[in-house]
């Protein structure tokens, strides 16, 4: 068998390991599927082609006759990898369900009652979380049966930390509207976001600076970072932000469009990539 010969039915055994020979499609006279499927089968569980039977020029002859086969095959190879990917990735979402949806020490903006849930990791002094902001305003007021969860992820410096630990507590007093304290916070632009940005915002929107400051290090705040922490690694989230949605988890911003289009395909066929869609994030 000539080397061309062998690298070919060799690539293609690699190629069509798993996948079936549904693809191909006899070209040269006398060769037959069944005879490629048992080219195939032997190269693959032997390493060389045994069968005397068949013309080595044959399979040559098949498969520069249609070039594009390996190409085809190898896209559907990499449609079978994403695909056991995305299970992958499902399979872990749905490990953690109770830690991503329902922490008590999570804020939910939007519909409670949702039927699509959006899950967002950010820090305070991301550049990314703060840009993608008016997104998220965009999408609450635009899908009345969307849930947005919010967790605190201050990963950037000790700042970040900081104004999560007052966060934490403006959003579990009821008299304060952490939506209205979230969006003041990160609009504000003067250097590094740390405690004194964030109890000056808490401030404005009500709150008593001299509880806050009383509270903030406490046991409690460092708890529920630590969860999120814990969440994060057990998704392999290392920026922001990050998001869980449906059965995917998304790594950096994403332009309001490809979002809404995510959310849409959930409805649709319950999986944010519905077929011939397909979408990408940037992380910051």
């Amino acid at each position: 068998m000539n080397r061309l010969s062998f690298v070919l039915v060799a690539l293609v055994g690699i190629l069509a390991g798993g996948l079936g020979v549904s693809l191909l499609r006899p070209a040269a006279p006398g060769l037959a599927d069944s005879d490629v499927r048992g080219i195939v089968s032997e190269m693959v569980a032997t390493g060389k082609l045994q069968s005397a039977a068949i013309d080595p020029k044959q399979i040559e002859s098949y498969l520069l006759s249609d070039p594009d086969i390996l190409q085809r095959m190898n896209d559907r190879l990499a449609d079978e990898k994403a695909l056991a990917q995305r299970k992958a990735t499902k399979d872990l979402i749905d490990a953690h369900y109770a830690d991503i949806y329902q922490a008590p020490d999570s804020v939910v903006l939007g519909n409670p009652k949702g039927d699509v849930t959006l899950v967002e990791m950010f820090d305070y002094n991301c550049v990314y979380c703060r840009q993608s902001l008016p997104d998220m305003a965009q999408l609450l007021q635009d899908d009345p049966n969307l849930r947005i969860i919010l967790r605190q992820f201050p990963i950037l410096s000790q700042g970040s930390i900081e104004a999560a630990r007052v966060a934490i507590l403006v959003s579990e007093n009821p008299k304060l509207n952490y939506w209205d304290f979230h969006q003041k916070l990160f609009a504000m632009r003067a250097g590094t976001v740390d405690a004194g940005q964030a109890l000056q915002v808490a401030e404005e929107v009500g709150g008593d600076r001299a509880e806050l400051m009383v509270d903030m290090d406490s046991n409690h705040t460092t708890d529920v970072i630590q969860k999120s922490y814990d969440l994060a690694k057990a998704l392999s989230m290392n920026g922001t932000p990050s998001y869980v949605l449906g059965d995917e988890l998304i790594f950096g911003a994403m332009p309001l469009d490809q979002m809404k289009q995510k959310i849409a395909n959930l409805r649709a066929c319950g999986s944010t990539d519905c077929p011939t869609r397909t979408s990408t994030g940037t992380t910051g």
